[in-house]
């Protein structure tokens, strides 16, 4: 059984995601559009005008590029209302940071349920107390917000006085997490200064028409950003290369689905790794990757396994999350499984429980936050959870090649072999 989410969501992008959470007609709209400087939030001083969460990507003057979400009142009513609220709350999981917007020195079960989840998902947040032109803040509910949480900050606003922007942008450079924003090295830990490092990039009905897709991108720039040289070839000129250049690549990276093809073509003394598995270390939570990818083997007939592609994309007959996979894992196992594909950040079909094992896609259209929260309810519920490049690796039987290039890299930090 092969379930595909009927809404398929555009990717998110990788800037860092800032929720703006309070009650219906605090303001949170007219917050935004003073971040932004400009119209792109909808106000009225009609209660609950915003109803799902909306993105607005754009660049905080002094900060950067970033996803500010306005979301619906955390106490809009009756059965609509609680649907709202019900994405209000979900819209949680896939930030790095929160404001939350509160008016007239007022705190009640609303607030206490968003920072408790907040906390359930460790999102750092920020305090800002709106329309003070109108009813400034006191001392004591200033010391109130300081008692319920120290560590965040507790800012006033008024469309009235928009210097209030310059400390509230300085606020969430202090509060966001920097890995949020500050872009870690994909391999620069793997090779050094004039390395030759060689891309397989195999050139078929998947790959898009007249560009590569994210993770080559973005290995090509971190390869030249670490002064060493990136060579590209497709998978049926990798054979001819090495044997008429003699060149020995210090390190080699491969799409998944060409793996064997690869792990034939590369003298066993270079190291192989693919796209997917430079990913899941990159962005997801690669311990657990480790400890669940073997778990493939433990399969049994019946089985439910949740594949988690994080953004949409054209769908072709011989599909690598919907198709192949599903193909190679039943192929491997011999068991008869079930699988259930899921599309952006949509609701799973089924209670995480249900689930043997989560195999969760390289992510390169979202941020690593997301994706932590994203296995955050398999891992807290026991279900192994492990990454596409890493499960095709296991099912293909050169699952310890791959993985052993980042064994000295993360040497003291993890054991994979």
């Amino acid at each position: 059984m092969l379930y595909i989410s009927k809404r398929m969501v555009k990717g998110k992008e990788s800037k860092p995601h800032i929720g703006i959470y309070g009650r219906r007609n605090n303001g949170k709209s007219s917050l935004i559009n003073m971040l932004a400087g400009q119209n792109v939030a909808i106000v009225s001083d009609f209660a609950g005008t915003t109803t799902d969460p909306v993105k607005k990507s754009f660049e905080i003057t002094g900060f950067g590029p970033v996803i500010l979400i306005d979301t619906a009142g955390i106490d809009d009513i009756g059965e609509l209302g609680a649907k709202r609220v019900e994405k209000t709350l979900e819209s949680i999981n896939h930030i790095d940071l929160a404001i939350l917007l509160l008016v007239d020195n007022s705190w009640g079960e609303h607030e206490d349920m968003l920072i408790a989840e907040f906390a359930k998902t460790e999102i750092p947040f920020i305090f800002v107390h709106g329309k003070s032109d109108i009813v400034p803040i006191t001392k004591e509910f200033r010391a109130e917000l300081r008692e319920k949480c120290s560590k965040s900050q507790v800012i006033e606003t008024s469309i009235n006085n928009p210097n209030c922007v310059e400390e509230l942008v300085l606020a969430i450079q202090h509060a966001i997490p920097e890995s949020s924003y500050k872009t870690p090295t994909l391999l620069g830990d793997l090779i050094s200064y004039g390395d030759i490092v060689l891309l397989i990039i195999p050139i078929d009905v998947e790959a898009p028409a007249g560009r590569l897709i994210l993770p080559q991108v973005q290995a090509i720039r971190d390869i030249l950003d670490n002064d060493a040289v990136a060579i590209v070839l497709k998978e049926r000129e990798v054979d001819a290369f090495l044997r008429r250049t003699a060149i020995k690549p210090a390190l080699v990276v491969t799409d998944s689905q060409i793996f064997v093809k690869a792990d034939a073509s590369i003298p066993k003394d270079i190291p192989l790794t693919s796209f997917s598995i430079l990913l899941a270390r990159f962005k997801g939570d690669f311990e657990s990757y480790i400890k669940g990818t073997p778990m493939i083997s433990d399969l049994k007939d019946g089985d439910r396994v949740l594949l988690l592609e994080s953004c949409s994309h054209h769908t072709s007959c011989d599909d690598i999350g919907r198709v192949k996979i599903p193909r190679w894992i039943s192929n491997f196992t011999g068991k008869r499984l079930e699988f259930d594909v899921v599309a952006g950040l949509d609701k799973l079909p089924h209670d995480i429980k249900e689930y043997a094992l989560v195999i969760q896609c390289g992510g390169c259209m979202i941020t690593r936050k997301q994706i932590f929260n994203r296995l955050r309810q398999a891992i807290e519920a026991g279900v192994p959870v492990t990454n596409y490049g890493m499960a095709i690796a296991y099912v293909q039987g050169i699952y310890q090649r791959a993985v052993a290039p980042f064994s000295s890299a993360d040497s003291g930090k993890h054991s994979y072999l």
